[in-house]
């Protein structure tokens, strides 16, 4: 069973440990069922494809090895008018 993360697609996070220890980005793709995120510039690899030749792309990270740093939730806007 897949279980509610607090870091969600769009939040800026940084990484806390492994080799890409210190790099920030903004989360590209969450996989709640692994746990795992993508994050934009982070853990890059290199896939070969027939067609398009060598493609550089971002992996999957364990989600415990990166912290929030903000949300970019939009905010909702009321009208304040008043009533009579």
């Amino acid at each position: 069973m897949a279980s509610k993360l607090k870091i969600a697609k769009g939040n800026e996070v940084q990484v806390i440990t492994g080799s890409e220890k210190g790099k920030r980005g903004v989360v590209l793709e969450v996989n709640q069922v692994l746990m795992r995120v993508k994050v934009q510039g982070v853990k890059l690899v290199k896939k070969h494809d027939k067609k398009d030749g060598i493609q550089t792309k971002e992996a999957f990270i364990d989600y415990s090895n990166v912290k929030k740093l903000s949300d970019k939730k939009p905010v909702k806007k009321t009208d304040k008018k008043s009533k009579k």
